[in-house]
């Protein structure tokens, strides 16, 4: 691992207006949180009650619905905010939070904020950062089997979290991220996972104990639905250019519908939130007028943003050497070099290509 200190471009805001937007906020945090698990909970009733009543026809619509709402509490969204600290003022309720989510969700909070937190530091730059990695594809069979539940759904988890309450880390990334000379970090990671496994059996076994074997699926697998979560959630890096010091080439803001963005927990301002990641998801909005003029045009919606991802995958299936440049969003699409590093005078990030020349330049690759 290099670790190789990158000295980020970020719009310039006054240190006053930065100070307001990094303000954290209890009753922000609060009403997010409790608003999102009530959610949960209502969704969760309903499916329990067609299920106890029978009521057939509304059994895959209730359980389609509660797996979409319950598919943001993971590191999707709300694990994923609230691992930065930067929700709540008081450090106990996100702390506590953040684990709650973790655990409905099956997501280790050790490992997440580890990994997330060599994500930002060196976002798409391998092998600083492996957890996002590009080029990536997602197609129509990733978004069918986003709609159901399946066995690999379900294993991969569970395998997971066995692994590690076993004390083995497995992998290239976690071997980095969780080296043996860091033996507390290793420990906390594997205590958590059996956490996770001992309170699920637990529960399970209550809820059979009570007659009630039907809130396993509703409460302790949410691993089914998580259709919604993908598509806002994967477009973040896609189709962008890897190896840049430059956040405006490698994230995408989209701007969604406010049922979406609150579940969502706003982090569809994804080029505000690496900007400047100190800002909570509350003042992301603000942070996005004030850095606009200095940004590419954000999507316009999930429809927006998805005719431009596979209009980009349709190029970079022909030519994977590609990214798409933003700063030609709502104009003629414009592809630069995917690896910012490249030093070929065709394809370095400042040359612009038109998809028109993509094969020319996939013969020069």
């Amino acid at each position: 691992m290099s670790e190789t200190r990158i000295n980020w471009y970020r719009t310039k805001i006054d240190k006053e207006t930065l100070r307001e937007l990094t303000q954290k906020s209890d009753a922000w945090g609060l009403a997010q949180s409790l608003g999102h698990l009530a959610l949960g909970v209502a969704t969760g009733y309903i499916t329990w009650h067609v299920c106890v009543e029978r009521i057939w026809w509304a059994i895959i619509p209730a359980f389609f619905l509660h797996g979409t709402v319950t598919s943001f509490m993971g590191v999707g969204a709300a694990c994923h905010e609230l691992s930065h600290g930067t929700v709540f003022k008081t450090k106990w309720l996100n702390d506590f939070f953040y684990g709650l989510f973790s655990f409905i969700s099956w997501s280790n909070p050790v490992w997440f904020r580890t990994s997330h937190m060599k994500h930002h530091q060196y976002t798409l730059h391998q092998p600083d950062d492996l957890e996002v990695i590009l080029p990536a594809h997602f197609g129509l069979k990733d978004f069918l089997n986003s709609l159901q539940i399946g066995f690999e759904h379900v294993r991969y988890p569970i395998r997971k979290h066995l692994r590690y309450s076993l004390g083995r880390v497995k992998g290239e990334w976690d071997e980095r991220i969780f080296p043996p000379e860091k033996p507390e970090l290793r420990r906390a990671l594997f205590n958590w996972s059996r956490f996770i496994l001992i309170g699920h059996i637990a529960l399970a076994a209550g809820f059979i104990a009570i007659g009630q074997w039907i809130l396993i699926p509703i409460a302790l697998i949410p691993f089914y639905s998580n259709w919604l979560n993908l598509l806002v959630a994967v477009p973040q890096h896609l189709g962008l250019q890897a190896e840049v010091d430059d956040f405006r080439m490698s994230c995408r803001t989209v701007l969604l519908h406010p049922i979406n963005a609150f579940l969502y927990w706003q982090m569809n301002y994804h080029l505000e939130h690496h900007m400047y990641a100190a800002v909570p998801f509350f003042r992301l909005k603000k942070l996005h007028e004030l850095i606009k003029h200095d940004c590419p045009e954000p999507n316009q919606g999930l429809a927006d943003t998805w005719r431009e991802i596979i209009m980009i995958q349709s190029f970079q299936d022909k030519n994977k050497s590609v990214a798409y440049d933003q700063w030609s969003r709502g104009k003629e699409p414009q592809f630069i070099a995917a690896d910012g590093r490249m030093e070929d005078p065709e394809q370095t990030p400042s040359s612009r290509i038109s998809p028109t020349e993509i094969p020319v330049a996939r013969a020069q690759a």
